[in-house]
């Protein structure tokens, strides 16, 4: 069994005295104080009080990998590794960084360094969200990389539905909106290698139960799964459905394409015959999202033309 941590000890919310952490962790008192300035250092609130010791603001449902190959079922034995990081820098860069073959997820309860699409930061407060990473292997894609994204995000909001999720939608080309708000995000990396093959990493940041303060820089509306489900399930439940709806869409896009999303994505679609503005290097656009291509670009009408817009080179934004 592996030896506790200071956050598992604290997770129940509950008043621990210092002597009891200490000896339970194998440390000093002072190390002990030293970890609890970590903790805050993460954006933990951790409450001290002389005589009744040290406590969190709130308990915490931490990440467990047991628990989530427990709900994985059957699933878990198609993943070659299943790690639950307590933090990192992205989920992405940890799989990037171990490397390796065959199927692996990354899950952390905090990043230092999450990024979304163009680099962006990715807000990554101590476990209030969920950051999940899939590496894995694609041979013979019969559609366009670009498209993966798209596959992933109706597996999600599919897993998400089917637990409780309401007003969920897909804004293209990799965000997962519930009420009209940014609930989550997709961020695909890979490299090609030889004889058509390529190793992906597919990375899904999902707001979970995130507070305000914990987003301040965050710079569009965004919203969180707590307000979007009638009950909450763990957060183990969570990301065993998102490690399993990864798995999905990699598996079905490398059999069909994105032939067997397409009309599923359209379900999802959030700007479909909606005005959009296209933000591109020469200038900006607005048109009217005409749906999804067989090759998972954005078709969107501009001045009566129709026309086919990519991922990668483009920006997307409602019109006003």
């Amino acid at each position: 069994m592996a030896a506790p941590s200071l956050i598992s000890l604290l997770a129940d919310g509950a008043w621990h005295r210092g002597p009891a952490l200490a000896q339970a962790l194998g440390v000093s008192r002072a190390a002990v104080s030293s970890r609890v300035g970590e903790l805050r250092g993460l954006g933990l609130a951790v409450h001290a009080v002389a005589g009744r010791g040290y406590r969190l603001a709130a308990p915490l449902d931490l990440l467990d990998e047991a628990e989530i190959r427990s709900a994985l079922g059957p699933g878990a034995a198609r993943l070659d590794e299943l790690m639950v990081l307590e933090r990192t820098d992205s989920t992405n860069a940890e799989l990037a960084r171990r490397g390796g073959e065959g199927m692996r997820a990354c899950l952390a309860e905090y990043q230092s360094a999450g990024r979304g699409r163009a680099q962006r930061p990715w807000a990554s407060p101590f476990g209030a969200n969920l950051y999940v990473s899939l590496g894995c292997d694609l041979t013979g894609q019969r559609a366009p990389l670009g498209a993966l994204s798209l596959a992933v995000g109706v597996c999600v909001v599919e897993a998400l539905a089917a637990r409780g999720a309401q007003s969920l939608a897909l804004k293209w080309p990799n965000d997962i909106w519930a009420g009209a708000q940014k609930l989550g995000g997709i961020l695909i990396e890979h490299r090609g290698e030889i004889g058509g093959r390529a190793r992906l990493i597919v990375g899904v940041g999902l707001n979970v139960t995130m507070q305000r303060d914990q987003a301040q820089a965050v710079d569009q509306p965004w919203t969180r799964l707590a307000d979007h489900m009638a009950t909450l399930p763990g957060r183990n439940v969570l990301a065993a459905a998102v490690v399993a709806a990864l798995m999905e869409a990699v598996t079905g896009f490398e059999q069909t394409g994105f032939d067997a999303f397409r009309d599923r994505w359209a379900r999802f679609d959030a700007v479909r015959d909606q005005p959009v503005r296209i933000i591109e290097c020469d200038g900006e656009r607005i048109g009217f999202a005409r749906g999804i291509a067989e090759d998972g670009a954005l078709r969107v009408e501009i001045n009566g033309q129709t026309r086919s817009v990519y991922s990668g080179d483009v920006s997307l934004r409602l019109a006003p």
